[in-house]
C-alpha cells in the first residue's frame, strides 16, 4: 500500500509529514542522541527582504552538551559568545563590552537551544520535517514563543552531521550557516567554555 504524503511549501521549503523519505525529524533526534560535542569552522551570510548581502563573518563553533557551546566569530568583526552552561556571556571586542545573561534567559527558543538543548528542544520548537535538492536532510523548527526573535529555524543534515543552519527572523532578514571542517565528539575540556572578561572592558548585565 502506497502512503500519502500531504506536502506544503513554506519559505522555499518543501514540507512534508513525517512519512516523506527523508525524515529530518528522525536526523535531528539522532544527532541529539549521537552528538555530545562539535567543532567546526563555519560561514555566516545574512541576507534582507530583497536578497541582498548586508553581512558575512567567518569564524569557529564548539559545542559540549549539555548547554555548553563558544561561537568565535573572526572576519571581519570579533566576537564571542560563550555558555559555561549556566550564563551566556557576547564579547564585543570592538566596542570592548561583555553583556553577561542567564542561560535560561538566553536561549529559551533561541537557535542555540536547538543545537544546545538537547531532546527537550520540542518543549521550545514545533518540528517538522523539510526538504531541498541539496543532498541534504532538512527540519523546520517553528519557535512557540512569538517573542523568540525568530519566524523560523531549517538545520539541513547529512551522514549524522549538520552541516547547515537558516535562520528567518521577525524582520525578514535570512542567516544562512554553512559548517566546514566538522568533527562529532572530539574531546572538549570544560574549560574552552570559561570566560574572564579581559581588564577594562565594560559588563553589561541583563
Amino acid at each position: 500500500m502506497h502512503q500519502v504524503i500531504k506536502k506544503i511549501v513554506v519559505g522555499g521549503f518543501l514540507i512534508a509529514s513525517q512519512t516523506s523519505f527523508a525524515d529530518g525529524v528522525a536526523s535531528l533526534h539522532d544527532f541529539f542522541k549521537n552528538t555530545d560535542a562539535m567543532r567546526a569552522k563555519f560561514s555566516q551570510v545574512v541576507t534582507d527582504t530583497k536578497g541582498q548581502k548586508i553581512q558575512e563573518v567567518q569564524g569557529s563553533m564548539q559545542l559540549k552538551r549539555p548547554n555548553k557551546f563558544r561561537w568565535d566569530y573572526a572576519k571581519p568583526y570579533e566576537q564571542q559568545i560563550i555558555s559555561d552552561g549556566k550564563q551566556v556571556f557576547l564579547y564585543d571586542t570592538d566596542l570592548e563590552q561583555v553583556t553577561i545573561r542567564e542561560l535560561s534567559k538566553a536561549l529559551g527558543s533561541s537557535p542555540a537551544a536547538l543545537l544546545a538543548g538537547g531532546d527537550a528542544v520540542e518543549k521550545s520548537f514545533t518540528i517538522k520535517n523539510a526538504a531541498r535538492k541539496d543532498g541534504l536532510t532538512w527540519v523546520l523548527a517553528l519557535p512557540k514563543d512569538k517573542d523568540s526573535g525568530f519566524e523560523r529555524v531549517l538545520l539541513g543534515f547529512k551522514d549524522d552531521k549538520l552541516y547547515k543552519m537558516e535562520l528567518h527572523d521577525s524582520f525578514n532578514h535570512i542567516t544562512l550557516i554553512t559548517f566546514d571542517a566538522i568533527e562529532r565528539n572530539p574531546v572538549l575540556q570544560d574549560s574552552t567554555f570559561l570566560f574572564i572578561p579581559p581588564k577594562g572592558v565594560d559588563i553589561v548585565g541583563e
